[in-house]
C-alpha cells in the first residue's frame, strides 16, 4: 500500500486558509483589494461581534456574470493574470486567486453581484467551501461579500482568536490602511451597526485628522520626490508626534500596503538623533517603482516586497526623508494654549554643508535661506551692536571673540566651503574684534536665558554642549586630522573584563578621536593624550564614562560603531547642568551650537532650545 495520498481539495482548502486567513483583519483586507481591483467608488465594511459573526464588504464596482463568479471562489482563479510574465507587470493588489477560496473554506460565505448591464445579480451561498445555494437575486451593481460565522469548522483556529476589542483593532487598522492609501474612494465602516465614519470627501487631511486627532495633519512635513528610478510623496511627522507603536507608521509601494523592515530602518535612520529611544516616527508615505524593479509574489498575505535593486532603493529613500525632515526648525515654541507651532526651515547654507557631507543634492531654488530662530539671533546681534554705536561691516557682519571655556584649540579644524576638514592656527597676536551680543543670563546654572528679535530662547547648556561635541567628534573621526592633546602626566585607567573587551573592540576608533593609549599590563590602559576640547579635570574618568555610555546605547540603540562613540563621548564629557558659566562661555556656547547642522535636538533627541516671543508673552500676561 503507498503511504503517500493527495489530500482531498477540503482538507488542502482549509491548510491554505491558514496562510491566507489567519485572523478576521486577514478577511477584511483580502475583501477590500478585491473592491478596490474592482473599480469601486465606494465602498462600504460593516463588521459583527469584531469579525466572529460578520464581515461584509459591499461596493459599486465593476461586478460579475454567473460564470465569473461562480470561478472566482475556486482557488487558484483569478482575472489578474493569465502569465507567468505578467507578474512582472502587476496593477492590482490582487492576482495570486487565492483568497476567496480560503475564506470561503472557513466560513458560511454569501456572495452578490451585478454589473452594470445586467438587469438581475448572481446569489452563491457557500458552507466551508461547498456551494448550497445558487441563484438570481435583486442587487445594486457592484459586490457584496458577507462572511459569517469564521472559523466554525476550524475550531483551533477560532480558540486562538484575541478579545474582541483585540480583533476589532485590527480590522479597523487594515481598513485604516486603505482609507489613507485611496482617498478617491468614499469610505463607510459599521461595527455592530454603528457608523464609525463616512469619507465623502477626498481630503486626505480630513481622514488624517479623524484617525489621528484634530489639527495633526497641519503639523506634517511633506515629502515629494519624482526621478527617473522612483517617486516617493506623502507625509512624515515631527519629533513630538513620535510614537511607541508602529501601526501609526504607514508604507505603500505602487499604494500596495507592505512591510518592509529594509524601508521601516531607513525611515528610523533618516531621523537620526532627532528621536527619542524606541520611538518610531509617524509616516504616510507612497513609494512608486517600475513593476519590473519589485516582487509581490513572496508570501500569501501579500505584505512582503523584494526589490531587484534594494540598496538603490534604500538610499534614495533614506536621502529623501532625511533632507524632508532637515529641512523643518524642531526647536519647541512655547504658546499660551501650551501646544508647539509648526515647524519652520532650516537655514540653507548649514543644510548644504550636511548634505555635502552625506551625499545629498543640492538644495532646491525654492527652499528657505534662513531659519527664522537663526535670523532673530543675528539680528538680535544687529540690533544691539548698532544701539551701542559698533561699526558694522557692508555685509552685516562681525567676528566673534574667542573666550575661554569653550575656546578652540591653538590647532584646530576648518571647515572649507566644499565640506573638507583641515587644520589651521589660530592668530593669538591679531585677536578677532570683540562683537556685541543679545543679552544673556544663566538660570540656576543650567539653562542660558538669551534675547532675541522677537522675545527670547532658553538653551539647555548640557545638551547644547553635547550637540557641539558629537558633530565635532563625528567630524574628526572622519577625516583623520590629528586631535590629540598630550598629558603632562600619562594616567593609568584600570578596566573591568567587559569594560576591557569593549575598549578593545573601539581601540581604534578612540585614537581617531584624540585618545592616545596604549596596554599595560592585563587590563590597564595608559592614557598619554586626550582630544583637544576634552574637559579639564575629567581625564581620569571619562574613558570609563564613555565606556559605560557605549554600552548602555550599544544595549538601547542600533547605531555604527563611530556614531555610537561620538553620542558617548559627547555625553560624558558636556558640561554638566550646575556648572557655572561665564557670559563670554555663554556667547561662545551659542555661536557654536548655532554652526552645527541640528542645533535643535542633542544626539539623543532631546530638545536643546526653547523659543517664546513677545506676543507669547503678552498673552500670558493678559495684553492681548
Amino acid at each position: 500500500m503507498p503511504k503517500i495520498a493527495r489530500l482531498p481539495d477540503i482538507v488542502a482548502n482549509k491548510i491554505s486558509a491558514g496562510e491566507v486567513v489567519q485572523r478576521p483583519s486577514s478577511v477584511a483586507k483580502e475583501l477590500l483589494e478585491n473592491a478596490i481591483d474592482a473599480g469601486a467608488t465606494h465602498i462600504t465594511v460593516s463588521v459583527k461581534d469584531a469579525g466572529k459573526q460578520l464581515i461584509q464588504v459591499i461596493d459599486n464596482g465593476s461586478g460579475m456574470g454567473e460564470e465569473d463568479a461562480l470561478c472566482c471562489v475556486e482557488r487558484f482563479a483569478t482575472s489578474k493574470i493569465t502569465t507567468v510574465e505578467e507578474l512582472e507587470a502587476l496593477g492590482t493588489l490582487g492576482f495570486r486567486g487565492e483568497a476567496l477560496a480560503s475564506i470561503s473554506a472557513v466560513s458560511h460565505f454569501e456572495l452578490k453581484t451585478r454589473r452594470d448591464d445586467d438587469s438581475v445579480g448572481v446569489h452563491l451561498h457557500y458552507e466551508g467551501g461547498t456551494l448550497v445555494e445558487q441563484g438570481q437575486t435583486a442587487c445594486d451593481p457592484g459586490t457584496a461579500v458577507s462572511v459569517r460565522n469564521l472559523f466554525y469548522n476550524v475550531p483551533a483556529r477560532r480558540k486562538f482568536l484575541k478579545t474582541n476589542a483585540t480583533e476589532f483593532r485590527h480590522i479597523f487598522e487594515a481598513v485604516k490602511a486603505q482609507v489613507l492609501a485611496y482617498p478617491e474612494i468614499r469610505w463607510q465602516l459599521y461595527n455592530d451597526d454603528e457608523e464609525l465614519f463616512d469619507f465623502k470627501s477626498s481630503d486626505i487631511h480630513e481622514r488624517l485628522n479623524f484617525f489621528f486627532g484634530d489639527e495633526f495633519a497641519a503639523g506634517l512635513i511633506e515629502v515629494h520626490e519624482d526621478n527617473d528610478f522612483l517617486s516617493l510623496r506623502g507625509y512624515v511627522g515631527r519629533p513630538s508626534m513620535q510614537k511607541r507603536q508602529k501601526n501609526e507608521q504607514f508604507i505603500y509601494i505602487n499604494r500596495r500596503v507592505v512591510q518592509n523592515r529594509m524601508l521601516s530602518q531607513a525611515l528610523q535612520q533618516a531621523y537620526g538623533e532627532l528621536l527619542i529611544e524606541r520611538q518610531i516616527p509617524f509616516a504616510l508615505l507612497f513609494l512608486g517603482l517600475d513593476t519590473s524593479q519589485i516582487d509581490v509574489n513572496v508570501h500569501p498575505a501579500k505584505l512582503e516586497v523584494k526589490f531587484e535593486d534594494e540598496r538603490s532603493v534604500r538610499n534614495m529613500f533614506y536621502t529623501v526623508i532625511k533632507r524632508a525632515v532637515r529641512m523643518q526648525d524642531f526647536s519647541p515654541n512655547v504658546s499660551s494654549d501650551g501646544f508647539p507651532e509648526r515647524s519652520r526651515n532650516l537655514p540653507q547654507e548649514r543644510l548644504e554643508q550636511s548634505d555635502a557631507k552625506l551625499g545629498f543634492q543640492a538644495i532646491p531654488s525654492g527652499a528657505s535661506t534662513t531659519g527664522d530662530l537663526y535670523r532673530d539671533y543675528k539680528e538680535g546681534i544687529l540690533e544691539d551692536s548698532l544701539s551701542a554705536g559698533t561699526v558694522v561691516s557692508e555685509q552685516g557682519e562681525i567676528l566673534p571673540q574667542r573666550p575661554d571655556l569653550f575656546r578652540e584649540p591653538e590647532r584646530e579644524l576648518r571647515k572649507s566651503d566644499d565640506g573638507r576638514v583641515s587644520t589651521g592656527f589660530v592668530d593669538q597676536e591679531h585677536p578677532e574684534p570683540e562683537k556685541p551680543y543679545p543679552k544673556i543670563w544663566q538660570l540656576h546654572n543650567r539653562y542660558i536665558i538669551c534675547q532675541i528679535k522677537t522675545g527670547l530662547m532658553l538653551i539647555d547648556q548640557h545638551v547644547a554642549h553635547e550637540r557641539v561635541l558629537y558633530e565635532r567628534a563625528v567630524d574628526v573621526m572622519n577625516s583623520s586630522v590629528p586631535n590629540s592633546q598630550q598629558l603632562l602626566f600619562p594616567q593609568k585607567v584600570e578596566l573591568k573584563p567587559w569594560e576591557f573587551e569593549i575598549f578593545e573592540d573601539i581601540w581604534g576608533d578612540l585614537g581617531r578621536l584624540g585618545f592616545s593609549l596604549r596596554v599595560f599590563g592585563v587590563r590597564t590602559v595608559l592614557m598619554e593624550g586626550v582630544p583637544q576640547d576634552a574637559r579639564s579635570g575629567s581625564e581620569a574618568y571619562i574613558l570609563q564614562d564613555m565606556i559605560q555610555e557605549y554600552q548602555q546605547n550599544a544595549e538601547k540603540l542600533k547605531l555604527e560603531k563611530r556614531e555610537n562613540l561620538a553620542k558617548s563621548y559627547s555625553c560624558r564629557n558636556a558640561i554638566t547642568s550646575g556648572q557655572k558659566l561665564s557670559l563670554e562661555d555663554m556667547r561662545s556656547l551659542i555661536d557654536r551650537l548655532f554652526a552645527t547642522n541640528m542645533p535643535y535636538v542633542c544626539p539623543h533627541g532631546r530638545p536643546v532650545i526653547i523659543r517664546i516671543s513677545l506676543d507669547q508673552l503678552d498673552k500670558m500676561f493678559g495684553r492681548k
